[in-house]
């Protein structure tokens, strides 16, 4: 019968810790693009535990992630020519950032990983790397004080972790800096499309349906002819909040996410005006059920971009909300007295 392993004592190279390579293959970049476009994305996780990149020793740096694939593999792929230990923290396969302001990416779990992985015994040194954006749910000292091991927070960008190390672990202000251009808003919005894809189906079955409303009753055929129109603008008002909106952030006028929104799915609905003919209360009852999606879509892209905070976040949702559900309760209830007059 085998020994039990003496963990208090154990080496790094006791036993066999799993391995991965700094260098993305297909399958990688696959599982990249779905996660981008929601697709496996709660399945998209990496088991807790200790991995080695390259030949690590007891000396080697110790780089803490998510267990969100997409966050490991980048950070793996930041590690090229590094021989070192990655400790991934179980967050519910969830992103460092988002994690950190669930409170699943924090000091306790972080004390529990060290003391589960028993990393004391696989590193000599007490110093680990965390990601700059999980310092809102890590508290260094209590991490000192319950584990013996020092938080150095690393650099925004994974890209800037050797510079950071080469540096003897210390960040430029740049490596502090959080920016948000373009192209990363952009890569957020699949997401968000496939993600409110039913609520958006559920709106498009509601004015389809009211589309066929007739004195007379429930007319299949009105459907079917006068539906086009209600369906752009709600579907307009969707692109406006989930799409131009995040695109065009810095330069919309208003600071809150919803009239950003607003603002945009107005232009789009004058837009769609220019081209289709419909009784002015039908116009003004679809403009407000475009204006109220456009601004909610905006609005959930808050939980996405750096320029928010909590307390802001939800101090917009208590007013904006109310109107948004305002504005689409009175424009159904215009659009159903337009079938109907």
């Amino acid at each position: 019968m085998p020994s039990p392993i003496d963990y208090q004592n154990l080496q790094p190279l006791a036993i066999s810790f799993p391995s991965v390579s700094a260098k993305w293959i297909g399958r990688d970049f696959v599982d990249a693009v779905k996660v981008r476009w929601g697709i496996g994305r709660n399945s998209s996780k990496v088991t807790p535990g200790v991995y080695k990149i390259g030949n690590p020793d007891s000396q080697s740096d110790v780089f803490v992630s998510a267990n969100y694939k997409l966050s490991f593999d980048i950070l793996r792929k930041n590690l090229k020519s590094f021989n070192a230990w990655i400790l991934v923290i179980d967050t519910k396969g969830v992103n460092v950032w988002c994690a950190a302001g669930k409170g699943n990416f924090g000091t306790e779990t972080l004390v529990r990983s060290i003391d589960k992985t028993f990393l004391k015994s696989i590193v000599s040194h007490r110093r680990l790397i965390v990601p700059q954006l999980g310092a809102v749910g890590v508290a260094a000292h209590k991490i000192k004080e319950q584990t013996g091991f020092k938080v150095i927070f690393g650099p925004v960008q994974a890209a800037d972790i050797a510079e950071f190390v080469k540096a003897g672990y210390k960040a430029t202000p740049e490596m502090r800096k959080i920016n948000f251009p373009f192209y990363e808003r952009a890569k957020l919005i699949p997401v968000d499309l496939v993600y409110w894809k039913y609520r958006l189906l559920a709106a498009l079955f509601v004015v389809f349906v009211f589309s066929g409303l007739d004195r007379s009753g429930f007319l299949f055929t009105k459907m079917l002819h006068t539906s086009l129109f209600p369906a752009l603008n709600i579907f307009t008002g969707y692109l406006a909040g989930m799409v131009i909106t995040p695109l065009l952030l810095p330069v919309i006028p208003a600071r809150a996410f919803s009239l950003k929104g607003a603002l945009w799915g107005l232009i789009f609905i004058v837009f769609l005006n220019l081209f289709f003919i419909a009784p002015n209360i039908e116009r003004i009852a679809l403009a407000l059920m475009g204006i109220a999606v456009a601004s909610f879509a905006a609005l959930n892209f808050t939980g996405a971009t750096t320029y928010t905070s909590l307390s802001g976040v939800k101090l917009e949702m208590k007013w904006s909300i109310p109107f948004q559900i305002g504005f689409a309760a009175v424009g159904l209830l215009l659009f159903i007295i337009s079938k109907l007059i």
